[in-house]
């Protein structure tokens, strides 16, 4: 009987343990647009930075018109060229930043219920690429 109290004992150590090696290894994430989700920010790569020799203007178009093709535009930001849409049941945040007087920054970040989706993000950022050189 005290081998049994002893096994249970360990058990419930060891599950407290994890469960606390669960919640303190989850935080927030910041999204583009300077707010918070909830997610693994140390465990996966969710963001994708490419620079673009063209203007705010014509990366944001091109953003706006790539995120309307493939899923819905929540939020279009013009102020601080910010942009938030659904893509395939995931959520999809784009920043769009003035480098210099030749070059834009843009940042995709992707993310799903359960973490991120680099792979969408880089679809994303490969169909914005590929309208900016269909637009003069």
């Amino acid at each position: 009987m005290a081998g049994v109290m002893k096994t249970n004992n360990f058990k419930s150590i060891l599950a407290a343990a994890l469960s606390a090696l669960v919640l303190l290894g989850t935080s927030c994430v910041s999204t583009p647009d300077n707010h918070s989700k909830f997610g693994i920010p140390w465990v996966y790569k969710d963001t994708l930075q490419s620079r673009y020799t063209r203007s705010v203007e014509q990366v944001a178009a091109a953003t706006r018109f790539v995120l309307n093709r493939n899923g819905r535009l929540l939020v279009d930001n013009a102020v601080d060229h910010t942009f938030k849409a659904k893509v395939n049941e995931r959520t999809v945040w784009v920043k769009i930043t003035k480098v210099d007087e030749k070059t834009t920054e843009l940042q995709i970040m992707v993310r799903t219920a359960m973490g991120a989706d680099i792979a969408l993000a880089s679809e994303l950022d490969k169909q914005i690429a590929l309208q900016l050189t269909v637009t003069p």
